[in-house]
């Protein structure tokens, strides 16, 4: 599913129109992305959680040439389904 396919079951479940489920789905991305860029942790109690985590430098490979690299320390996005969406997908 794209964002405009997400956009249109946004609107028809939530009796929307198409305008105002893309402010709403932006809203929550633009909130989401200030919370994580913070530390905080967003939780959404049944469909699951959003957190940021440190990743530590560590050492690669280059595919082509085999030689050794360093890949940096970096802060990575997790998402942890939360019990509800974990029980629906199975």
């Amino acid at each position: 599913m794209n964002k405009a396919q997400l956009l249109d079951a946004m609107a028809e479940k939530a009796g929307l129109s198409k305008a105002d489920a893309k402010k709403a789905l932006d809203a929550f991305v633009g909130a989401t992305t200030d919370a994580l860029k913070a530390g905080d942790r967003v939780a959404l109690i049944g469909f699951g959680s959003f957190s940021v985590s440190e990743r530590g430098a560590r050492t690669g490979r280059n595919p082509q040439t085999g030689k050794e690299i360093t890949i940096p320390a970096k802060k990575v996005v997790k998402f942890k389904a939360g019990a509800e969406l974990a029980d629906a997908v199975s």
